[in-house]
């Protein structure tokens, strides 16, 4: 498995800000991707920043739940995920996050990489 684009490797946690116009379905598929390289180079913390990601509105909970349950596949319990996104993106009940826990997925979102960094070392 090749180094995604705008994928960082820095000491103890990898860093992915991809950037462009995509689809969800694209945007999801190469957080997906970045989460499984995260997993095959034995990093354990991910901090992935969408929000220079384009062309998508806000997913609905199923879509959700789908994009949740394919990034905990990718990570195998074995990476955790902290994710930037813009406000309008994160849903304000924390249904991801929910998701998430509830499948053994150590995963949250969050406005800021600040926020995102500091929970990142918290959990582990």
């Amino acid at each position: 498995m090749s180094k995604p684009e705008h994928f960082e490797i820095l000491k103890e946690r990898a860093v992915f800000r991809p950037a462009g116009q995509v689809s969800i379905g694209q945007a999801a598929e190469l957080v997906a991707t970045a989460i499984g390289f995260t997993r095959s180079i034995n990093i354990q913390r991910l901090l992935v920043d969408i929000t220079n990601l384009t062309g998508f509105e806000p997913p609905d909970l199923a879509l959700r739940y789908l994009i949740i349950h394919e990034w905990a596949r990718s990570a195998g319990r074995s990476v955790r995920v902290a994710l930037v996104a813009r406000l309008e993106m994160i849903d304000q009940q924390k249904f991801g996050s929910i998701v998430a826990a509830n499948i053994g997925f150590v995963a949250d979102a969050f406005t800021t990489e600040e926020d995102a960094l500091t929970w990142l070392w918290r959990v582990g």
